[in-house]
């Protein structure tokens, strides 16, 4: 597999991962007022940056491990 069909793939699965649990973690975490605030705003997106970089590179980890240590 090519670097870039592996990075490609990373991209693609560390996006889906960082979705589904930072939006389940979001609705638990992020009160809902009925008009949402700027800290609110903050809050949401800290945690979705965060849930992107740790995605990014377990999703790393996971095709370099499937391609034997390229």
């Amino acid at each position: 597999m090519s670097d870039d069909t592996q990075k490609q793939l990373i991209s693609a699965i560390a996006t889906a991962m960082a979705f589904v649990l930072a939006s389940r973690l979001a609705e638990k975490v992020v009160d809902q007022p009925e008009v949402r605030g700027v800290g609110d705003d903050l809050k949401e997106g800290l945690l979705q940056a965060a849930f992107s970089l740790g995605s990014t590179v377990v999703a790393s980890v996971l095709i370099r491990r499937a391609m034997g240590g390229r």
